[in-house]
């Protein structure tokens, strides 16, 4: 397969150039990426960043369930991150085409910063209101458009095309093991030191995730947006989605089924505090299963990362999520349910690997900031099914608002898969797209 030069030239004067091999065997040559000083400061920087979140989303989920003692609140909160974030989402992505990328993500996550040590100054005061959650959860929401699509860019900027696939199951990798370690210690810190603390470190963690961010280096957009004005750039990033069926098939198929399932995690604390009645270092170890899981599906993906029939294994992984989230919504013991979340969530780690990985691979470089603003949408969509999804809680019980939702996205995948020939036959494609 022929490799292009890294892109390690948009670096600035003096910037090492590391090229990435991603072909060696290997476990270096499954951290390959990670030889280049940049990448492993954007990676650092990542780590430390969604480990606060993964931490603050339960200290938040906690803060509000135990001010309204209400499902209805806990889909709110998740509710004014979605928004903001799914109206900005292709905004977002227009701005990473045309702006230095490493300057946009600083400005984004010192905002969370501020918002962050508002919410701390107001809880330590004993003046926290549910409201005030909410505008935090707002402020995230809003500068998640413009972080996210530049950090998923920048990558390519910084290892190159012939990198971008190792970096990329690093990446995931590292959100992942946040998604295991940020919230069970969030868990466990509420129980041992109480929510102050725990909000406190995660704005420490987030502060850590900027001072590495720093060192990336600068890494100017790579195509030609910005002679352009913004509603042209949005308008080219949309036509070229509807111009490529595939990737537009590959996004409402990655970004459906996982409005309607994903959300389950909101309701964790639910399991948690009403039916096992475990407490806060109960939620700890369901989030911590759940972000396990995560992070075996994504080690799977690597490993199997030349593996055939990789639309039958997407939407079997589909069907696997469902199954097993199924069982954990209808399960009466929570040391049962600890191993049926880990597998629903090793299922949906699968899934949602193997579809963004395609669609990065399709894309090309001078639209990657706007077609990953559209990805980002599997961040928004999840919690906007937060509010339906806790509504129906609030009627009917978490068990079944999570049971339907599961059993909705395993038809809507089985229907996607059934209709396109397209999707079915990916390997082929995606194998001309990396020989090109």
């Amino acid at each position: 397969m022929p490799s292009e030069p890294s892109s390690d030239s948009s670096s600035p004067a003096g910037a090492p150039t590391d090229s990435v091999r991603p072909s060696r065997p290997g476990l270096r040559g499954a951290l390959s990426a990670l030889e280049n000083s940049r990448y492993r400061w954007l990676f650092a920087s990542n780590f430390a960043f969604f480990l606060a979140m993964g931490s603050q989303q339960i200290v938040r989920a906690w803060l509000a369930f135990e001010m309204t003692d209400s499902e209805l609140a806990l889909g709110l909160i998740g509710f004014t991150v979605a928004v903001p974030m799914f109206v900005a989402g292709p905004l977002g992505g227009v701005v990473a085409d045309r702006r230095e990328r490493r300057s946009l993500i600083a400005m984004g996550q010192a905002a969370v910063v501020v918002s962050e040590g508002s919410v701390l100054a107001l809880l330590a005061t004993g003046n926290l209101q549910f409201w005030h959650l909410l505008v935090a959860s707002g402020v995230m929401g809003s500068v998640f458009p413009f972080i996210m699509p530049a950090r998923q860019a920048i990558v390519a900027n910084i290892v190159g095309k012939a990198g971008l696939s190792n970096a990329m199951a690093l990446n995931m990798a590292g959100v992942s093991l946040t998604r295991v370690i940020g919230p069970a210690a969030g868990g466990f810190l509420i129980g041992l030191a109480g929510v102050e603390a725990t909000y406190a470190v995660g704005i420490t963690l987030y502060v850590i995730a900027l001072v590495c961010l720093i060192r990336v280096g600068s890494s100017p957009p790579t195509g030609h947006a910005g002679g352009r004005k913004v509603l042209e750039n949005l308008s080219e990033g949309m036509r070229y989605v509807a111009e490529n069926r595939l990737v537009m098939v590959l996004l409402l198929f990655g970004l459906i089924p996982m409005f309607l399932a994903m959300p389950f995690q909101t309701l964790l604390v639910v399991f948690a505090e009403e039916i096992w009645q475990v407490g806060s270092a109960g939620l700890g170890m369901l989030s911590a299963s759940a972000g396990i899981g995560a992070v075996v599906g994504s080690v799977y993906v690597a490993w199997r990362s030349d593996a055939p029939n990789r639309s039958r294994r997407q939407v079997l992984s589909m069907v696997g999520f469902g199954v097993f989230l199924l069982l954990f919504a209808l399960c009466p013991w929570f040391w049962i349910g600890l191993p049926l979340v880990f597998l629903a969530n090793v299922f949906a780690s699968i899934y949602g690997t193997l579809n963004n990985t395609a669609i990065q691979l399709l894309i090309p470089d001078r639209v990657r900031g706007r077609i990953s603003s559209f990805l980002m949408m599997s961040f928004s969509l999840p919690l906007l099914g937060t509010l339906p999804m806790s509504a129906i809680a609030e009627l009917w019980g978490a068990p079944i608002a999570v049971g339907v939702a599961s059993v909705l996205a395993v038809v809507i995948a089985l229907m996607f898969y059934a209709s396109s020939p397209a999707l079915r036959n990916i390997d082929a494609t995606l194998q001309r797209a990396m020989v090109e």
